[in-house]
């Protein structure tokens, strides 16, 4: 077996082989062996953000399938989008179908109620498309607060989808009543209750978010009682009520980076970045812990081999990119740039 030594020296040559024909971008969740090697890393809003000023061919994308695909999207035609595993999905993402998203849409619309759908990135590009076809745009856990608010300029109801966990901090954000949310029934939809509700929420989480429990604050709490808690808002609301601050990626590496000399702060997200984080910080005296050792098993599927093999076979034109169905771009595409376009508003 190569060593890891051995992949880190091979993706430095082959990088210097392609030159200013490769950008790698890479997402906070994946592992050190890996960012040791991007380009661009960032959460979800800013890897967006970064296409439109990419010129490289080829852009390898170190993440899970959703972001792939909106790096395509929103990529110039010339260019060409490789995910080191295509296999690498989000359990988030495959709980809301496309099929079944644009029904339940379509049913409650005939029923009177008008909905402004708000899709969290974590989806595919058949639900951005849905969302984009309905009057809707795309939102991630950077903008999520702006981006509903923006929703509710656009009609009375907003259908948050798919983490309801997310769905209900921002409302809380909003001051959105409880009792004018709903998660729903996708099955069996209850127009009672759809018809009171400002917010409705679709059945679905980030599995690794919800893990989190109220026992890991508590036992934290005990152990560390003057370190600070943050959380990740995909947590469910208990946890982000109990901890001292929540927010992305983005905010939770800037908690971090503020962290004053022998401060402990507790972090609650996939533990990659946490982990990261402590090592960054430990130097001038800040302590790092995670929650919960809690990581995504989809975002470990991008390895520093596959990472090797992917620029392997660029150079041997062999590498076999993201593809995207035709009929989705259009409709897609309005979802993210009504995202990226209300979000450059100051």
């Amino acid at each position: 077996m190569q060593s890891l030594n051995v992949y880190a020296n091979k993706i430095a040559e082959l990088k210097k082989e392609l030159g200013s024909k490769l950008v790698i971008m890479g997402h906070h969740y994946q592992h050190d062996d890996v960012v040791a090697h991007v380009d661009m890393a960032g959460d979800s809003l800013q890897l967006a953000q970064m296409i439109d000023g990419i010129e490289a061919e080829h852009i390898v994308f170190c993440g899970v399938h959703f972001m792939a695909e909106s790096a395509r999207l929103l990529a110039k035609p010339n260019q060409k989008v490789y995910l080191p595993d295509h296999g690498a999905s989000c359990l988030m993402a495959e709980m809301v179908p496309a099929t079944l998203l644009d029904t339940v849409i379509t049913k409650i619309l005939a029923h009177g109620k008008k909905i402004v759908p708000l899709a969290y990135v974590n989806t595919s590009l058949a639900v951005k498309a849905i969302v984009g076809k309905h009057g809707g745009a795309v939102c991630t856990s950077s903008n999520a607060k702006k981006m509903l608010e923006w929703a509710y300029s656009q009609g009375d109801c907003v259908l948050f989808l798919p983490d309801r966990n997310l769905g209900n901090n921002v409302g809380n954000m909003l001051n959105v009543p409880q009792d004018k949310r709903y998660t729903l029934d996708v099955e069996n939809l209850d127009f009672t209750a759809i018809d009171n509700a400002s917010l409705l929420l679709w059945p679905g989480c980030c599995p690794i978010h919800e893990y989190f429990t109220l026992d890991h604050i508590a036992k934290m709490r005990e152990a560390y009682p003057n370190a600070k808690i943050y959380v990740h808002p995909e947590c469910p609301q208990e946890i982000v009520a109990k901890s001292d601050g929540a927010g992305s990626t983005s905010f939770l590496i800037n908690v971090a980076e503020k962290a004053e000399a022998g401060s402990t702060i507790i972090i609650g997200t996939e533990v990659n970045l946490v982990q990261r984080l402590a090592k960054q910080h430990k130097d001038r005296g800040v302590t790092v812990i995670p929650l919960f050792n809690a990581q995504c098993p989809d975002m470990a599927k991008i390895t520093e081999a596959l990472l090797c093999k992917t620029l392997e076979d660029i150079i041997a034109n062999k590498a076999i990119p993201v593809t995207i169905d035709n009929t989705m771009i259009e409709d897609g595409k309005k979802s993210l740039t009504r995202m990226l376009e209300h979000c450059a508003k100051k």
